[in-house]
């Protein structure tokens, strides 16, 4: 009974990735995949949050009229720096990439949870806009106070990522300094001899 459960899983694991593949390559259309980034920066008293937002045409063929539209920051909570939250490409070929970013600046303190943006698009010239959704953002803590526990946490993180690093070049620094400092026996045994 076990080793048929396995086998079965076995199957579909081999067998699930060719169907999706081939059900892709059945049509020889564009595909669009959307990955949207925020991403926070402080600048003086406020934040800013900086969005990106990459379209990568993965089909076998050319998506025309591209339309970007990413309204899902509200104007109660963010004003536009620079950029705009939408735009529009004449067309995205087969295989090529595309990146469009805006900047926008917090005015209130809290959560902000971001939908996904919407892009629309045309297979071939004269076909019915198909819709493809970028993926969701984080969870955005804009204009927060970071707790003594909090900046411990972020000083952890930080030892535990660059820690090894550090101590690599400081040991490094100081045996360069030990090579290249005379020691203070040569210099004496120098004196002495004047």
């Amino acid at each position: 009974m076990a080793v048929d459960l396995v086998c079965r899983g076995l199957l579909v694991s081999l067998f699930l990735p060719l169907l999706l593949f081939s059900c892709v390559t059945a049509t020889d259309d564009a595909f669009l995949v959307v990955h949207k980034r925020a991403s926070i920066s402080k600048v003086k008293s406020s934040e800013r949050v900086t969005v990106s937002i990459s379209l990568h045409n993965v089909g076998f063929s050319t998506a025309y009229d591209v339309a970007l539209n990413d309204e899902t920051w509200p104007n109660e909570k963010f004003n536009l720096v620079s950029g705009n939250m939408s735009s529009s490409w004449d067309k995205l070929d087969a295989g090529k990439s595309l990146t469009h970013t805006f900047v926008l600046e917090s005015k209130e303190k809290g959560l902000f949870y971001g939908a996904p943006a919407v892009v629309k698009y045309r297979v071939t010239a004269k076909s019915i806009l198909q819709e493809a959704y970028s993926t969701p953002i984080h969870e955005l803590d804009v204009l927060s106070e970071k707790s003594s526990d909090e900046k411990l946490e972020m000083l952890k993180v930080f030892a535990v990522n660059y820690g090894p690093l550090i101590s690599v070049v400081l040991i490094i620094s100081l045996f360069v300094y030990l090579l290249v400092t005379p020691s203070k026996s040569k210099a004496l045994k120098a004196k002495k001899k004047k």
